[in-house]
């Protein structure tokens, strides 16, 4: 059946925003060429969105034509405001934005593990509040986080998880509390970094492929076919409690000690560093693994033959493809991004040690890739996460 006149409309008026969401500013002229539609119909679709405060005049055309520069039209970016989290288990950062994703403020709080569940959650929250005042934003419309841990995939909650700081869950709930005006949604800290990564990061080109997050911890996201996959309970990528050679012991249901976290966490990883002899010096927010991880590839580029850095290299190359080729041989995702800190601070090189290891150990042709986008991919997915989220829902038919 053909579409009524107002369905018609509707439909219209979402395609001409989200081309102005992925293109940019564009002229009625432009918006016609791209939407095949007449030249009333985008004339009557840049009036409705423009009386709706969707769109506005934003410039003009640089076109080198007879008569006046024709108008660029562009949504209007401070129609909406977002907020992305990246919860972690020593601390909280946020960046505010407006409805494009242009960010206005940023800010984060170390919380160490002593402190109670109150008072980390009301550090957490009045970061968000202080961050908004800052950008000049009374009202948030969407806040988007990032959390290790469990999501319920029928409620779209955090799960309570061993192992886990109280006061992530107990954030998310008082988030909702003190902005109930705000929308609020939670998704694990790896599969938003997944989602970055296959955004604006190294696997723009892929829709399959696997994330393996190192930074204190390990995680693992799963896309197949463009479509980021959670598993029955939330649980897909819970790379940390894969058993594996190498480890004492195995994993349990509530302590993934043993399974491949042993190997491949930054406890681990620093002291498999301090067993070659590395020296292993804190610098600054990110895990003591990342530093030792980029002065021994820094030192491996410079230092020609074998050296205590490249022994280094090859036997944590040797530890990462175990758990590697473990995903190859279940997923044959065809491309694994190494990710986190960790991941971005081994760069190629480690990247290329892994990537020679698992063609080894596997039939399936496997590209290991460097995260372009290292720990800030979270915060980063988060974001992509919320502005599409309010997109959708400013921009749904009326």
């Amino acid at each position: 059946m053909p579409a009524s006149p107002s369905t018609a409309r509707a439909i219209n008026d979402r395609l001409a925003l989200r081309l102005l969401q992925q293109e940019g500013p564009l002229t009625a002229g432009q918006l016609k060429q791209l939407t095949g539609l007449s030249r009333p119909s985008v004339a009557d679709l840049v009036e409705r969105l423009a009386a709706a405060g969707l769109i506005d005049v934003v410039g003009e055309s640089g076109e080198q034509r007879r008569g006046p520069n024709a108008k660029l039209y562009g949504i209007v970016a401070d129609q909406a405001h977002l907020a992305a989290l990246d919860v972690r288990t020593e601390g909280v950062s946020v960046v505010v934005s407006d409805l494009l994703g242009g960010v206005l403020a940023e800010a984060s709080v170390p919380i160490g593990g002593d402190t109670g569940t109150g008072p980390a959650v009301e550090q957490a929250v009045a970061l968000v509040e202080r961050a908004a005042k800052e950008a000049g934003v009374p009202q948030l419309h969407t806040v988007g986080i990032g959390a290790p841990g469990l999501i319920d995939p029928a409620t779209g909650e955090l799960r309570d998880s061993g192992g886990l700081p109280a006061w992530h869950r107990r954030l998310v709930l008082a988030l909702q509390e003190r902005l109930p005006e705000t929308r609020v949604h939670v998704e694990n800290e790896t599969n938003l970094a997944a989602l970055a990564e296959q955004r604006d990061g190294v696997a723009q080109d892929r829709d399959t492929f696997v994330l393996l997050w190192l930074g204190h911890g390990t995680g693992a996201a799963v896309v197949l076919e463009g479509t980021l996959r959670r598993g029955a309970s939330g649980g897909t990528g819970e790379i940390g409690f894969l058993p594996v050679p190498g480890t004492v012991g195995l994993p349990s249901a509530v302590d993934c000690e043993g399974g491949f976290h042993s190997l491949a966490g930054s406890a681990a990883i620093v002291a498999l560093a301090e067993r070659h002899g590395l020296t292993v010096e804190t610098q600054g927010y990110e895990p003591l693994a990342a530093s030792v991880v980029r002065d021994a590839v820094a030192s491996a580029a410079t230092v020609a033959g074998v050296s205590s850095a490249t022994d280094f290299l090859d036997a944590l190359a040797d530890r990462l493809a175990v758990g590697v080729a473990a995903v190859v041989a279940v997923l044959d995702p065809g491309c694994l991004v190494l990710a986190g800190e960790v991941g971005q601070a081994g760069g190629a090189d480690l990247a290329a040690r892994v990537e020679r290891r698992v063609r080894r150990m596997s039939p399936l042709p496997t590209e290991v890739r460097a995260s372009a986008l290292g720990g800030g991919a979270v915060l980063r997915g988060a974001l992509l996460t919320a502005r599409e989220r309010a997109q959708d829902e400013l921009f749904a038919p009326r």
